[in-house]
């Protein structure tokens, strides 16, 4: 199975014309009915080989951070837990010197990407934890927020090196962080204003993950794998911030008003979806809205089957969207402003 990037890859190094790499691209859209832009490609496996060398990966890091755990310096009694992100850390970018940087193999990439900045940001935090062992709200803002920033520059480094799609949005992800840690260490205790903090760093990477997509409308490149994994993060911090600052889940009941604008914030989420040919709004607003129609359903008195309902109608509404999203997104790309619509991708 070869990706979009694959497909790219072979018309930069000339082993396919641009035309014929254009000829694959509409059979396959013809074969499947339904243009190359809806169908939101992104690398993930090339074949089982991925899945051996990621679990591989994994027990290999385990393993490494295990030993890093047990090492002691002389005859200090505390052993230093920062060499087990350390370790990882230069395992990680070893082994992706491999299977990344000669290999190509696209899911061991994400977990060694993620084995290595996670473990330079586990360097740091457990180095600082060490340091600094009893400090208050301010200064650990201002901890958590160096570290996020450390996290960003390693992974700049990755994706000068390895240019993995992911990586982007994981230095944007660490640098929301270290904005938020230096707003939080200048107005520390308040849970409200880290939510907020959630949802405008959601918003930036959104916004970013747009700039990537608008680059490249017919999604023919690497950019468009950069952009999903952009929308992939910025989605959940969107979702999760907006609806603990609405307040619409307070303890386990919820009114027939809230679980109704649930309702209609989904649906305008599903809108933006259309329009920007992203389904990462929709997955990650759905656990919101399973529990709001789980609670409309309860209060109409179908107690016993109340989750099943729920589940009949969640399921049965993604799967028509699905199957009619190319008439809903000309529909609402029609809707839109030519200057806008002409930056998405084509409906």
């Amino acid at each position: 199975m070869y990706s979009e990037s694959d497909l790219q890859d072979a018309v930069t190094a000339g082993a396919i014309s641009a035309q014929n790499a254009q000829a694959l691209r509409d059979h396959v859209s013809r074969l499947r009915a339904s243009p190359v832009v809806d169908e939101e490609n992104f690398r993930l496996l090339t074949g089982f080989n991925d899945i051996f060398v990621a679990i591989a990966s994994v027990i290999l890091l385990v393993a490494v951070g295990w030993l890093g755990n047990g090492l002691r310096f002389g005859a200090a009694e505390h052993h230093p837990a920062f060499m087990s992100g350390a370790l990882v850390a230069a395992a990680s970018w070893g082994l992706a010197e491999y299977f990344t940087r000669q290999r190509r193999m696209a899911l061991p990439s994400i977990l060694l990407l993620g084995g290595f900045v996670g473990g330079v940001a586990f360097t740091l935090g457990a180095l600082a934890a060490q340091l600094f062992p009893d400090v208050g709200d301010r200064v650990g803002s201002l901890i958590l927020s160096g570290v996020a920033a450390m996290s960003a520059l390693a992974a700049w480094l990755h994706w000068r090196r390895f240019m993995v799609p992911i990586t982007v949005a994981a230095g944007a992800a660490a640098a929301a962080g270290v904005v938020a840690g230096l707003i939080l260490a200048a107005f520390p205790g308040s849970s409200t204003l880290a939510f907020l903090l959630m949802l405008a760093g959601g918003i930036a990477i959104f916004a970013f993950a747009m700039w990537w997509d608008m680059s490249d409308r017919t999604r023919t490149t690497r950019r468009a794998d950069v952009a999903f994994w952009l929308h992939l993060t910025a989605a959940p911090m969107i979702a999760h911030s907006l609806f603990q600052l609405l307040d619409l889940f307070d303890g386990r009941d919820i009114s027939a008003g809230k679980a109704v604008t649930v309702i209609a914030l989904y649906v305008a989420f599903g809108v933006i979806a259309l329009a920007i040919d992203r389904r990462a709004l929709m997955v990650s607003s759905l656990a919101y809205v399973f529990f709001a129609l789980y609670a409309l359903f309860e209060q109409a008195g179908v107690v016993g089957l109340s989750v099943a309902f729920t589940a009949l109608v969640i399921g049965s509404a993604l799967l028509l969207l699905s199957a009619l999203w190319h008439n809903a997104r000309a529909l609402v790309v029609g809707w839109l402003p030519p200057v806008l619509a002409d930056r998405l991708p084509p409906a």
